[in-house]
């Protein structure tokens, strides 16, 4: 038996040995591989320890970036109130004109939500968020207007329709003026922008890197077995047989990697937290950093094999077929 094992897992044909057995040998041995190709690399502990926390650093910055732009987004999300338009009334209004406004403006296309906020409540959202407190009960009225929250449907939240919306609005004879705090939104938009073209950029070069860095690993560890590959050779083992080992090392070299730049990440979030704490607490927001999610933390290790696997295909097909034995 072992000698058909052998015979088989090499790549030979034999008669002897049904489908069924071929598929299991090939299953087994290709598992013994796997199995093998780490102890290869832990033959080389400082070698293969400076190869993974290259390939580590080498996604850290790509995944970094990624989670930046993702948090951004998700701020910009939150903020996409800032395309409210705020409608400041006249102070002389009754309440049947509000009343009138409020039917009339909600009947527009263009807006998808509106709120009102009296005096009164406006007096009181300002005392609780400016800090103020019990001074402004020393004022002997109340000088902020009633006012009008608009919230305009998507289209309308950009820019330049907003403002085409602000100006109709502010021509209803009920309201005194109208604001519009969206330049700084543009500005965010484009910044988030350029930030996804540049983690794709980044992560373009540094993902070749790491193919390189990987190819050329291989190649030294091929280059080590050069006489092992002469002598697979002459006993007939294909090169399928021959290159695997080298390929299921260069996916463990990925999969390690990609761990390695997780456990970075995660350092580096909760590092920047508490920063992130102080700078949100003087504005009043609590905001905190989303990591890597659940399939994130997949995508990132599916994408490092990947690498190890480019890499690794990439140097054995190359050099295997190089490796000759000598007949004479």
């Amino acid at each position: 038996m072992s000698i058909l094992f052998s015979t088989d897992a090499s790549g030979a044909r034999s008669k002897s040995v049904n489908p069924i057995q071929k598929f299991i040998y090939f299953w087994v041995h290709n598992l013994r591989q796997i199995v093998t190709s780490v102890g290869e690399i832990w033959r080389t502990p400082v070698a293969s320890a400076m190869t993974i926390a290259v390939m580590g650093l080498s996604l850290t910055l790509p995944a970094t970036l990624h989670i930046i732009v993702k948090n951004v987004q998700s701020i910009n999300l939150e903020w996409d109130s800032a395309s409210e338009i705020s409608l400041f009334l006249n102070d002389s209004l009754s309440e049947q004109q509000i009343s009138s406004a409020i039917r009339r403006i909600r009947s527009y296309d263009e807006v998808e939500e509106l709120r009102y906020i009296s005096k009164k409540d406006a007096i009181a959202e300002f005392k609780s968020l400016s800090g103020f407190g019990e001074a402004l009960d020393y004022l002997e009225s109340n000088p902020l207007p009633a006012s009008f929250i608009v919230t305009p449907n998507k289209y309308h939240r950009q820019a330049e329709p907003a403002k085409s919306l602000l100006a109709k609005l502010e021509k209803e004879r009920e309201v005194d003026f109208g604001k519009l705090d969206i330049d700084w939104l543009t500005r965010l938009n484009a910044i988030v922008s350029m930030l996804e073209e540049a983690v794709i950029t980044v992560a373009l070069l540094l993902m070749v890197s790491v193919v390189l860095i990987i190819g050329n690993t291989i190649r030294l560890s091929i280059i080590s077995r050069k006489e092992e590959i002469e002598v697979m050779k002459l006993v007939g083992a294909t090169e399928g047989f021959i290159q695997r080992p080298f390929v299921y090392t260069g996916i463990w070299y990925g999969l390690m990697g990609g761990f390695v730049a997780f456990i970075i990440v995660t350092f580096v979030i909760w590092w920047m937290q508490s920063a992130i704490v102080e700078i949100s607490g003087l504005y009043m927001a609590d905001f905190l950093i989303e990591g890597l999610t659940l399939s994130e933390f997949g995508a990132l290790m599916l994408i490092a094999s990947g690498l190890g696997f480019s890499g690794a295909f990439w140097s054995v097909h190359r050099h295997i077929k190089e490796i000759e034995p000598d007949l004479d």
